[in-house]
């Protein structure tokens, strides 16, 4: 390999690695985090250009550190010589050393800056994107497709609500436990979003980065939050689903759907580990979303494990949900659980009513549930044109290779020549 690919890989890690990290130090010390991504993107302009020519760096995160520092001390240099603003240079520069000597690690101060993304002075419906964006990497084109908004828009509110940070001073810190409602769903909405995203793509078997980030920051909010249930739902919920992570592809690659997983292969510590936060999480008062939904991918544990037959209260747990979150997702999922029960027949008409929902149009597991459903009820040329239309928004091979051969199954599928 080439000096000029061994850079490229290099410096691709160090922004997939720490990204994030780098940009919630530098914008928790000079409270900007547009211009602290501002400074981070010229650093890794200059590491392309240099590493070529002087070799990559034996601490990749520390060079890209410094090499920032220095362009946001030069970038506040030109916007102001008064009195005060070389006080703030003095005090940047001051910060980032004691930061470097104190820890051969970068500090990581992702969990504070998520909690000022989520801050009052923050409109609602942009905490979440916020958190993605700055925090886990998203691009403002993704955020716009996941939240139904046109791209510009939501880079223009994105900027919005940096300018806001830095003009009111947001401070980068774990709330009191008082302000903690107005902020933490947020922030959860965030980490889940991303093991969800992760969790979509990697049907290859193997823990994605972002699925590693988003279970790492549940545990760090646990231990510094411990008193919240919601925190500890969470994590359950992503470690329920990471357990069978390495079930859900045979050795060839192809995908396994849960009925159809060797439960041998499910991480059993995982599982403990979601059981037991359960449990803490249910000794405290109130009962959210992710402990609901915690306690559904326990149930389904269960339910292969020890072969009950527990749909009943799989659905029933679904109507709490749908309560506390009627999002189309949920009422898909309880419709899905409820054909378990009653058949596909029984709710065909609310699945092809809930379809109507334009979140749901470009919703491949909505398209995969309803092809399966009509396959299940006899109805095969519907059934074949909804899995088609999954296939054709399935971004995974494993998926679309499962699809494929669930529609080449169908009666009446014609045979390739």
């Amino acid at each position: 390999m080439n000096s000029l690919d061994q850079s490229r890989r290099a410096a691709d890690r160090a922004a997939r690695e720490s990204y994030g990290r780098l940009v919630a130090l530098l914008s928790s010390i000079t409270r900007d985090v547009a211009s602290a991504e501002d400074a981070l993107a010229e650093a890794f302009s200059a590491a392309l250009r240099q590493w070529p020519a002087q070799g990559v760096p034996r601490n990749p995160e520390g060079w890209l550190l410094a090499v920032a520092r220095r362009r946001l001390i030069d970038s506040s240099r030109r916007r102001g010589t008064n009195e005060r603003f070389q006080e703030h240079l003095k005090l940047i520069s001051e910060e980032l050393d004691a930061e470097r000597q104190t820890s051969r690690e970068i500090p990581d101060r992702r969990v504070a800056l998520m909690f000022a993304c989520a801050h009052p002075e923050i409109e609602p419906a942009i905490r979440t994107p916020l958190i993605l964006q700055v925090i886990l990497g998203f691009t403002a084109v993704a955020i716009a497709a996941a939240f139904l908004v046109p791209p510009a828009t939501m880079g223009q509110r994105l900027a919005r609500a940096k300018a806001r940070i830095k003009q009111s001073g947001i401070p980068f810190a774990i709330p009191e436990r008082a302000d903690l409602p107005d902020r933490l769903d947020a922030v959860l909405q965030a980490v889940y979003a991303a093991y969800s995203r992760d969790w979509a793509e990697a049907g290859e078997g193997s823990a994605g980065r972002l699925s590693e980030e988003a279970i790492w920051l549940g545990q760090v909010m646990a231990e510094l939050i411990p008193d919240e249930p919601e925190v500890k739902g969470l994590l359950a919920l992503m470690l329920f689903l990471d357990a069978r992570r390495n079930a859900r592809s045979a050795p060839d690659g192809s995908y396994v759907p849960l009925d159809d997983q060797d439960t041998a292969l499910w991480n059993l510590s995982q599982i403990r580990q979601a059981e037991a936060l359960m449990k803490d999480a249910n000794r405290m008062e109130g009962s959210g979303r992710f402990q609901i939904e915690a306690a559904i991918q326990s149930a389904h544990v269960a339910r292969r494990l020890y072969g009950l037959d527990n749909w009943s209260d799989i659905v029933a747990l679904y109507d709490v949900l749908f309560a506390l979150a009627p999002t189309p997702v949920v009422a898909l999922n309880r419709l899905v659980a409820r054909a378990r029960i009653y058949g596909a027949k029984a709710v065909l008409d609310e699945i092809q009513e809930i379809g109507a929902d334009p979140r749901l149009v470009d919703y491949q597991p909505y398209w995969a549930a309803r092809g399966t459903l009509l396959a299940e009820a006899g109805r095969n040329l519907e059934a074949r044109e909804a899995l088609t239309a999954a296939l054709g928004l399935a971004t995974d091979e494993a998926a679309r290779d499962f699809l494929q051969r669930r529609i080449a199954r169908l009666p009446g599928t014609p045979e390739r020549t």
